[in-house]
């Protein structure tokens, strides 16, 4: 069984993109002409100060923990489907005998993960808890998405490796990258969304 694309609808995406490059396009000219009527607390992205804004602040803008957190779930993604895992949501599915034995594993696994995370948050002066002893906020709190995403993978390779369908370290390689490459569009929206809200504050804060 295959994830249903249309959450990677290229089509639905590329329209998305153009939206977003046009409203960046009518927020540029609509900050140029507050900003030549003499519109107070307006700031002009085609100003020296805008462009400087813009072209040397670009990075900055785009990398963040957001990008970070999107690339591993990608990666999750694509372990889950290639694993072969998907398949267990599909009711009309027939397992073999050597899926329900990595589904064991897998479990094992999933079971014995969880219980490492609990270690380290729940117990008394837990390594992953505030200097107060809090779990939120708390270098758990900050790295929920990575540890729910190493989990996802965690599993879905175990998986894949014990019922056959990831053979050997390229196998996973390919599995970990499929969701990257399946959703490489995502980047692009990701990047112009970013960069209009950013443009958004810089105008009008």
């Amino acid at each position: 069984m295959k994830i249903d694309s249309s959450i990677f609808n290229k089509r639905f995406m590329a329209f998305t993109a153009l939206v977003l490059l046009l409203a960046e396009l009518v927020l540029i000219l609509l900050s140029w002409i507050l900003f030549a009527i003499g519109e107070e607390e307006v700031r002009s992205l085609l100003s020296s100060e805008g462009i400087r804004w813009f072209v040397g602040g670009f990075t900055t803008m785009v990398s963040s923990p957001l990008l970070v957190w999107l690339i591993i779930l990608l990666m999750a993604f694509g372990a889950f489907q290639k694993s072969g895992l998907i398949s267990l949501t599909d009711a009309s599915y027939q397992m073999t005998y050597r899926d329900k034995t990595a589904l064991r594993v897998a479990i094992v696994f999933l079971l014995a993960y969880i219980v490492v995370i609990l270690l380290l948050t729940v117990i008394p002066h837990a390594i992953l808890l505030s200097a107060t002893g809090a779990l939120f906020p708390s270098p758990f709190s900050r790295s929920i998405v990575p540890l729910t995403a190493f989990g996802i993978a965690l599993v879905s390779i175990i998986y894949g490796i014990m019922s056959g369908r990831l053979r050997d370290i390229k196998d996973i390689l390919d599995a970990l990258s499929f969701g990257i490459s399946k959703g490489a569009p995502v980047f692009v929206l990701y990047i112009l969304i970013i960069q209009f809200v950013r443009s958004m504050l810089f105008v009008f804060s």
